[in-house]
């Protein structure tokens, strides 16, 4: 679950204006006067894909339902229209497929869970998707949690190497550990002790919720709830009621048990201060004190957690779809394009009753950008590596597809020169900037920033890096394997409006569409800025695989070792 940062709406200009290249990015100068970067990407056919794509009749994408059949059909048929070869799994007749398999275990809720906390004074109930949301990915036909102590443990971290330990050595079996999202330095304020020990407002692995419900596992306890609150997560209580609504899917594991404990959840931040104040605790206090190095496990008194419901679980395949355009001297050599194809599906209604999650921005926009792509690569004369393009599966679910991919490569990793992903659609116009999500510190990001000055833009780094949208989106599980990859957003400072009006569109979408039935396609979006960035990361993708240079990690990466022992694999 990842917060778009280039996914916004809101100026709405006419799509398919005429580009010409760049004369000037003076603020004052409306689009309309000014000549914008060249493009081979039309904004038309981006648009005309994600109108098809996020129609009610693909109903919100779902994996392992009948609408992932028919977005595969057409991923594939437009590919094969342009000419591409199916790079996915190998046949038995030794030719590829166009899909790679991405077995996964789904998890379904059958009937409501029945949820309360109590203590000696009583019981009070917690309602699915209101007070909280709960699920369960082990293997299990009932979840059956009565009256389990809770243990405050911190923001759950145990990081040696930045000698920090919020478990210190607390028993958690048979206990539900309580803790807060981010890390430690969200809120820290400068000149705090511990200031910087996460890398300041950026956000560390620590601070996503995967890996604290991973952290849980290994530390034994039957349970862990996050504590929501909408600043340090970057998103609000709705997108955590929506993307928790529908089934849950994993890869699937050997040992499950050493990834999730039996229950994991979140819960609403003023369910939280009731619960410390109840325990005799005031919230802001303890979190405070969660802030420093010398922080110890608090039980919440008598305060107790009970959680029943059945799981319905079940192993399915779905797919990833894989093309390539083989190099013309070192086909063995891969460029990638990727992109998501995935959305939440049919799920609770919204205010109107709509209950398809159409996922136009989020991202059937990837998606368009990912065949448009393809498109222009294939009208080219061939490169000297090849060219491939992926369309994840379960991003939604956890980057599940990519997590797959990275862990069953189609392609050696090692090998692997550099993947461009493309998650969000940029509705609002052309803008004089270009982003990437999260600081990855390596040289794909240095080449956009160099590409963008050349046409008279600029990159600039992301915003909020204390959103950890690093760690959110398909090319993180091919970077911590090493692999170069970036994903690439748009700006916000808008050739129409500046800054504020970029602000105000990421906004807007943020609170009214993102991951709600409400994203869905609108005649009147302007696509010239995602056809913009379209066309550099093209311009970028085509370069590498025409040139015998790698994209690097730069040094302080912690990536770079990884890749770094594949050395002697590149020529």
């Amino acid at each position: 679950m990842k917060l778009p940062f280039a996914a916004l709406s809101a100026v709405a200009l006419l799509a398919g204006a005429a580009l010409a290249p760049v004369l000037s990015a003076a603020a004052d100068v409306s689009p309309e006067t000014q000549a914008l970067p060249a493009t081979p990407i039309d904004p038309a056919r981006l648009s005309a894909h994600v109108r098809i794509l996020s129609s009610d009749a693909f109903e919100g994408r779902g994996p392992a339902t009948p609408a992932e059949k028919k977005t595969l059909d057409y991923i594939i048929g437009q590919f094969q229209a342009e000419g591409l070869q199916p790079g996915g799994d190998l046949r038995p007749d030794g030719r590829r497929a166009w899909t790679q398999n991405a077995p996964l275990r789904r998890f379904e809720i059958t009937a409501a869970p029945k949820l309360a906390f109590s203590d000696p004074a009583g019981a009070r109930v917690l309602h699915q998707g209101e007070e909280a949301v709960v699920h369960s990915l082990l293997p299990v036909k009932r979840v059956d949690i009565s009256r389990a102590p809770l243990v405050f443990v911190g923001y759950g971290v145990k990081a040696p190497e930045r000698d920090w330990d919020d478990f210190k050595g607390v028993d958690l079996r048979g206990k539900i550990a309580v803790v807060l999202i981010n890390d430690p330095d969200y809120e820290t304020p400068p000149g705090h002790p511990t200031t910087g020990r996460f890398d300041g407002k950026a956000m560390t692995y620590y601070g996503r919720w995967t890996y604290k419900y991973e952290e849980a596992a290994r530390q034994g306890a039957v349970g862990m709830l996050i504590v929501h609150e909408t600043g340090p997560a970057s998103y609000g209580w709705a997108t955590v009621k929506n993307s928790n609504s529908a089934p849950q899917f994993d890869v699937v594991r050997p040992t499950p048990r050493k990834a999730h404990p039996l229950l994991e959840g979140w819960i609403q931040r003023d369910q939280a201060v009731d619960l410390f104040r109840r325990a005799g605790l005031d919230f802001e206090a303890e979190k405070a004190r969660a802030q420093t190095a010398d922080f110890h496990p608090v039980t919440l008194g008598a305060e107790r957690f009970s959680a029943h419901f059945p799981v319905k679980a079940s192993t399915i395949v779905s797919h990833n779809v894989v093309a390539v355009l083989p190099g013309r001297t070192h086909p063995d050599e891969y460029v990638f394009y990727s992109a998501h194809w995935d959305h939440l599906g049919i799920g609770l209604p919204d205010a109107k009753g709509d209950r398809i999650y159409n996922g136009a921005v989020d991202n059937a926009g990837g998606i368009a950008s990912l065949l448009e792509l393809a498109r222009v690569f294939a009208a080219q004369p061939r490169t000297e590596r090849t060219v491939g393009f992926i369309a994840f599966t379960a991003e939604e679910k956890g980057l599940l597809g990519s997590e797959y991919y990275a862990s069953h490569p189609l392609y050696p990793l090692a090998r692997t020169v550099a993947v461009f992903n493309r998650d969000g659609l940029s509705t609002h116009g052309p803008a004089r900037d270009i982003s990437t999500s999260g600081n990855g510190k390596l040289s794909l990001q240095d080449d956009i920033a160099a590409a963008a000055v050349a046409e008279g833009r600029r990159f600039s780094p992301d915003a909020v890096p204390e959103a950890g949208h690093f760690f959110r989106s398909d090319h993180f599980p091919l970077a911590k394997r090493g692999v170069p990859a970036v994903s690439v957003n748009a700006g916000n400072d808008l050739y129409a409006g500046g800054e504020a009006a970029g602000r105000a569109a990421e906004l807007d979408y943020v609170v009214h569409r993102y991951h709600q039935p409400a994203d869905e396609w609108r005649a009147d979006w302007d696509l010239r800025g995602q056809a913009i960035d379209d066309g550099l990361i093209y311009r970028l993708g085509r370069d590498l695989a025409d040139s015998r240079r790698w994209a690097t990690w730069q040094p302080g990466s912690e990536f770079k070792a990884v890749r770094d022992a594949t050395a002697t694999e590149r020529k």
